[in-house]
């Protein structure tokens, strides 16, 4: 088994005890699990839809175009109850990304950070050196406002303040608030890690610019909503669907399928050029 999957798995079991251990007593372990475990996927889904879904494949790539009212209803809503992430800097970092990857002007990994490095970018990434996130809807009050330091502030309380209103118990409430943290903090190894390290997972194509390998695990896959498909997202980076074989694992575009189904997205005009050498018999959207 790869170290991605064990440590994966590892901290889905350490969050499954912490949700067990330190359970308050009226609550009992095995309410105390399933109040973890739902906390868990609140926390993993809804950063699933506004970071991968919406905010990368909607607003940094521009390959789907949700509806502007949703977009500012998931920025608003994720940022006050879930793990901040500022909207305007991540889709800078993101597009500056794509556009160093891997080389001096990547604010998320060099080529030479290995994995100790590339944690502390995760949390500290490299200065971005000029603004690429000029989009109209940032200049929007909900996106201005999230991305608004104090709000940063705001959604640390916030955040714990909401988990602590459901289950009541302060020590507990901060054992799920800091285990979900870690988890993230795996997630956002995996894509700027694993996935940037020609070491780990496979190359359909041999871009020599970057270092962007696929990684097919159902756990990574799952939990990165598709975002671990890199080799294919560098190389074709406005393309609607991150996984270029009917045979790959796809879960961040069946749910995008299904805000399609509910009217919530449409493709782009270059999210649906399927290039020639993409072996997909269609999109599938």
């Amino acid at each position: 088994m790869r170290v991605y999957n064990i440590i994966g798995y590892a901290l889905l079991v350490f969050h499954g005890a912490v949700s067990v251990l330190l359970a308050p007593a009226r609550l009992g372990l095995w309410a105390g699990l399933l109040v973890g475990t739902l906390y868990l996927i609140f926390i993993w889904f809804s950063a699933g839809v506004y970071l991968s879904d919406v905010m990368h494949m909607g607003i940094a790539h521009r390959a789907l175009d949700y509806k502007e009212w949703f977009i500012k209803a998931a920025v608003v809503v994720y940022n006050t109850a879930g793990i901040y992430i500022n909207p305007t800097t991540w889709v800078n970092r993101h597009r500056l990304h794509h556009a160093f990857s891997d080389h001096d002007g990547d604010p998320n990994k060099l080529s030479d950070d290995g994995f100790w490095a590339t944690m502390y970018r995760c949390v500290i990434p490299y200065r971005s050196r000029s603004n690429v996130a000029n989009d109209r809807i940032f200049a929007t009050w909900p996106l201005r406002l999230v991305a608004n330091p104090y709000f940063a502030v705001f959604s640390q309380i916030s955040s714990f303040v909401l988990l602590w209103l459901v289950v009541r118990d302060w020590l507990y409430a901060l054992a799920l608030w800091c285990s979900v943290r870690l988890f993230a903090l795996w997630v956002n190894m995996v894509q700027n890690y694993w996935t940037h390290d020609r070491r780990f997972g496979t190359r359909r194509y041999h871009d020599e610019h970057d270092n962007a390998v696929n990684i097919g695990d159902w756990l990574p896959v799952t939990a990165t909503f598709s975002a671990c498909w890199q080799n294919n997202h560098h190389h074709y980076p406005h393309l609607l669907r991150l996984t270029h074989d009917p045979a790959e694992y796809d879960f961040g575009f069946a749910t995008v399928r299904v805000m399609k189904m509910l009217g919530l997205v449409k493709a782009s005009a270059s999210g649906t050029r399927l290039p020639s050498d993409v072996p997909l018999p269609g999109l599938g959207f």
